[in-house]
């Protein structure tokens, strides 16, 4: 009964049966083999030993802020930015090789790929909106392709929270003689330790609201070799525990300043429409591992005489589970092809970047939410040792509960989703879309007619309502994708 789901057991079974040929083949199988083996027992043991922890001082009395790791994290770490998933998106101008990787990783261990998508994350806007200058003395480091090669950081969110950015990015940016300079907390800080980070602050005398955030680039290091931010302390988090995450503290901390003061919302949201995809294909990848564990557990578990994958009503459930997976990546997949096409286009953006971040915001959400309950359902079809943590399947739980969260809520997406069918039509390109594919014109119409009667209802209505929606687009979309 198992043969139809043998595209479940690998990463790269079921790419190739969602894709076909894939570039740079070899690296992918030899990345798929290091990471389902040696990937994975070192992920297992961080997550089991606990988050990293913060050496502040050294012995001297010295502030170092240094953030400590089995050694064997630093081999996991650092084999990732050696294979590319940073630097191949840049020297062959293209997102995909990156994704390829990134999905490949998080089937062997997903906490690492925060890392990866926030160093992808930042040297976006440096390579979009540095100077020359700028792009030399940083980007290069990130696109380094040996052990050398420096982390970014992505860093918004302050203690009031991270969504209403408008209100509440407090850290004020001050333009000096020696240059810029950032005084302020960020609260919730991942891969805390990075060599460079890119930050939202606010500059003295800008404009209340998010039309007053600009983006700088902040150095782990000062010029004259001390240390530029400082760390008050780690969070312990139920998961992605391979992933430092922490309280930051800036203290006329140096900093570059990316594009204009006026411009800094639009990128970014251009930095977390990157890292949702990212999280996207993440979630998916997430989920198929789940699914591949439940099937190795059920092929093998009896119950009433024979495996319990051949018990009609989980046979079933495992056939719509595979089509769920191929459904959520073939949204998932879109939302990295249109990132493929705008990700280096800069504002005024045309409609194309328009219908990417409706589609972003769509899979985003879905893939989210298809992972959290594909995890939950793998632990139901363990049984008991599934609530276990010797065992490792609620593992998959915790990681997805984070991957809704990250880069915006489910709510956050929402949203933003309603906010560019309202003022952008992004709705209507992307039925435009999916009309040249295998949906019927009446099934098409059906949802459309929807999606306008919604726009049109009372503020209060609109958004009260609006995830009901939200979620019959992104499954409807979902579908319509995975027929081609």
């Amino acid at each position: 009964m198992s043969a139809g789901f043998d595209i479940l057991r690998l990463p790269l079974l079921f790419l190739r049966s969602r894709i076909g040929t894939l570039p740079h083949s070899d690296l992918l199988e030899a990345e798929e083999k290091w990471w389902t083996t040696e990937g994975r027992r070192v992920g297992e043991a961080v997550d089991r030993a606990g988050t990293p922890w913060l050496r502040m001082f050294d012995r001297f009395g010295e502030r170092t802020d240094e953030i400590l790791f089995p050694p064997e994290y630093a081999v996991m770490l650092k084999r990732g930015y050696r294979a590319g998933v940073v630097w191949r998106a840049f020297k062959e101008n293209s997102i995909i090789p990156s994704c390829l990787l990134i999905y490949i990783i998080s089937f062997g261990e997903p906490g690492v790929c925060c890392p990866y998508a926030v160093s992808l994350a930042t040297a976006l806007p440096i390579a979009k909106y540095g100077s020359e200058e700028l792009r030399a003395q940083f980007l290069s480091p990130l696109l380094r392709q040996d052990d050398s090669a420096w982390q970014g950081a992505t860093w918004m969110t302050e203690i009031k929270g991270g969504s209403d950015l408008g209100n509440n990015v407090e850290t004020i940016a001050q333009e000096t003689d020696e240059g810029w300079r950032l005084t302020g907390d960020k609260y919730f800080a991942s891969n805390v330790g990075a060599e460079l980070a890119v930050v939202a602050a606010r500059p003295r005398k800008s404009p209340s609201g998010v039309r007053g955030i600009a983006l700088f680039l902040v150095p782990r290091y000062r010029k004259n070799g001390q240390l530029n931010y400082f760390v008050r302390r780690l969070k312990d988090k139920i998961a992605t525990r391979t992933v430092p995450t922490g309280e930051v503290e800036l203290r006329n901390s140096e900093a570059y300043l990316l594009g204009t003061t006026d411009s800094g919302i639009y990128q970014i949201l251009e930095v977390l429409n990157l890292s949702r995809v990212a999280n996207s294909i993440v979630s998916v990848s997430l989920a198929q591992r789940a699914l591949s564990n439940a099937l190795a557990f059920a092929e093998r578990r009896m119950a009433f005489g024979k495996n319990i994958l051949d018990q009609p009503l989980l046979l079933q459930q495992f056939e719509q589970r595979r089509t769920k997976l191929e459904e959520a990546f073939a949204l998932a997949w879109k939302s990295v092809e249109l990132l493929d096409e705008v990700w280096t286009q800069p504002p005024p953006y045309p409609d194309r970047y328009h219908l990417f971040r409706l589609v972003a915001h769509l899979a985003k959400y879905w893939t989210a939410e298809f992972a959290v309950d594909t995890a939950k359902w793998s632990m139901e079809v363990h049984g008991g040792v599934g609530v276990l943590a010797e065992y490792g399947v609620e593992r998959w739980l915790r990681e997805a509960m984070i991957l809704a969260i990250w880069e915006g809520t489910s709510h956050r997406q929402i949203l933003d989703g309603i906010e560019v069918m309202e003022r952008k039509q992004a709705h209507r390109l992307l039925f435009a879309l999916l009309s040249s594919m295998k949906t019927s014109t009446e099934e098409l119409r059906e949802m459309e007619l929807r999606v306008e009667k919604h726009l049109a209802l009372p503020s209060n209505s609109r958004e009260a309502g609006a995830e009901p929606l939200f979620r019959c687009l992104a499954e409807f979309t979902a579908k319509v994708l995975a027929r081609g």
